[in-house]
């Protein structure tokens, strides 16, 4: 291994240019030389030579005060000595002085080559430990930067892709992009329609991003997403533009971010003082990542916004279907719980309301048909609006009957008085509706229980009714089968169950069909 820097300590001008002539250009090694062993000693320190040949016997400063000189700066040099003077007691005082050899004049080349190769083992060693922990050293801070970006990108990303909210998104990105570069500031566009539109920006003296809506000027970013391509420009490149204007970047680098094959966008950095540093391919890797990150968020998000305008028009138009069928709590029960909307039900307690529209047959009989119609609905019109008023569940309607039932899908104390209440009310609106019209007068009979029943839905998973089974049910409706034009005939648990609120005067037993005991029957006045 030639190329070591050897410095040769003699005041004999013969020796030292016999060994720089002959020894040591030769064999390709740097020559130094000093003429005694105060030079020696300031090449030692300023040149920091591989090897010393010195001599032993010199002027101002002799070989044994410039090895003593050597140890006490710590100057680490090995030394070959050369002298004439060969005793024994020389030699063991210079190698406790630090020399790694001894050769004596006269010698010959080879001689000194051989001492010289020797002496250099353990330097070149060294170096080579040297290099190669300094290499292992880069390798591993290499490597840490390496570990440390990628954490910081998996943390940027997986905090990225999980925003749903496009105005947070978009800024953060562009942070995160002047982030993994060291950038002054950043920028992100998207592609809407034929424009390409920035919608975030984090300039140079910004804390954070910001989001803007401004049509793009940027010939670059307009490049990258028509290419499809990362573009990145040095500060050579931009010189001119630099020279024109002061604020323009010195450095730029944009990516395009892709969803499959296509570009949605354009993600950018930029430096603007003159000395910031130059973007390397490793930004550009970095920026990459993030643009892929980024754009897999940003589709993500209009994914979800999408889905939500579609669930919401899709909410509405049940509202506005259901509705007109059932009550509102119901509506509502389904788009809280869509999973509800299943076949099957449970067990529980509801008070029932079976009414019946008395003279209908024959006035259906005598009136045209549309007419028939109209007051039908009038009538319906008025239980519904009633039985919604109370929140109750409008079931059905049955002809010219209406089925509705309280304390279900929703838990209402207090059911049977809204029930009653409902009877009640109905009846007086049927009146008041009558004496409005002069004509056609109309009436219910009503029937009402309570009792267990099981309530859920019936039916297909195509076509499915919310609705209330049981005997409770049957035994409603039997009672409105048995009430008078304008009577409510109330079984005698709902009467027991509101005790002094209710005005009710007791009929006695009742023989209803599907039953073999009579059922307590009471015809409802009024409420206390």
């Amino acid at each position: 291994m030639a190329g070591e820097r050897i410095l040769v300590v003699d005041d004999s001008k013969e020796n030292r240019e016999f060994i720089i002539d002959y020894i040591l250009k030769p064999n390709g090694f740097e020559p130094l030389q000093a003429r005694d062993g105060v030079e020696g000693m300031e090449l030692a320190r300023r040149a920091a030579p591989d090897l010393m040949l010195l001599d032993l016997q010199m002027p101002r400063l002799d070989g044994t005060g410039v090895l003593t000189a050597l140890r006490r700066e710590n100057l680490n040099i090995p030394v070959i000595l050369m002298t004439f003077h060969g005793s024994e007691e020389i030699a063991i005082e210079v190698f406790r002085l630090g020399v790694r050899d001894y050769v004596k004049k006269p010698y010959t080349p080879e001689e000194m080559l051989a001492a010289i190769d020797g002496s250099l083992t353990e330097v070149r060693l060294r170096k080579e430990k040297d290099a190669l922990t300094s290499r292992l050293l880069n390798a591993n801070r290499e490597l840490h930067s390496r570990i440390k970006e990628l954490n910081t990108l998996y943390s940027i990303g997986k905090s990225v892709t999980s925003l749903l909210n496009p105005t947070q998104l978009l800024a953060r990105v562009v942070e995160a992009a002047t982030v993994v570069t060291n950038a002054e500031q950043g920028s992100l566009l998207l592609v809407e329609g034929e424009n390409l539109v920035m919608r975030a920006v984090k300039r140079r003296n910004d804390q954070h991003a910001r989001p803007v809506a401004e049509i793009s000027q940027d010939r670059l970013a307009e490049r990258a997403v028509r290419t499809g391509k990362p573009l990145s420009l040095t500060p050579q490149e931009l010189a001119a533009l630099k020279e024109k204007n002061p604020n323009a970047p010195s450095a730029v680098m944009v990516v395009p971010m892709l969803v499959s094959d296509r570009v949605i966008g354009a993600l950018g950095v930029e430096n603007i003082t003159n000395t910031a540093r130059v973007f390397s391919d490793h930004d550009g890797a970095l920026l990459s990542a993030l643009g892929d990150y980024a754009a897999i968020a940003i589709e993500n998000a209009r994914n979800f916004q999408q889905l939500e305008e579609v669930k919401e028009r899709e909410k509405m138009a049940i509202r506005g279907a259901f509705e007109r069928y059932v009550a509102p709590s119901v509506v509502d029960r389904v788009l809280r719980s869509p999973d509800e909307m299943r076949l099957g039900g449970h067990r529980r307690e509801i008070s029932v309301l079976f009414a019946d529209i008395r003279g209908y047959t024959t006035f259906a009989e005598q009136a045209a048909p549309e007419h028939v119609v109209e007051l039908l609905n009038q009538y319906f019109a008025l239980a519904t609006d009633i039985i919604f008023a109370r929140e109750g569940t409008l079931d059905k309607f049955l002809g010219d009957a209406v089925m509705a039932f309280f304390n279900a899908p929703e838990d209402q104390e207090d059911h049977p008085y809204r029930v009653v209440d409902a009877a009640l009310a109905l009846q007086s609106a049927v009146s008041e509706l009558n004496s409005m019209r002069g004509g056609d007068a109309l009436t219910f009979g009503i029937g009402i229980t309570m009792g267990d029943a099981v309530v859920g839905n019936v039916g297909t998973p195509r076509a499915m009714n919310y609705t209330a089974i049981g005997d409770t049910v049957n035994l409603a409706k039997r009672l409105q089968e048995r009430a008078e034009p304008g009577q409510i005939l109330v079984e005698e648990s709902v009467i027991a169950r509101l005790g002094d609120l209710v005005q009710a005067e007791k009929i006695g037993e009742m023989q209803v069909k599907g039953r073999k005991e009579p059922v307590i029957v009471y015809a409802l006045h009024g409420l206390a």
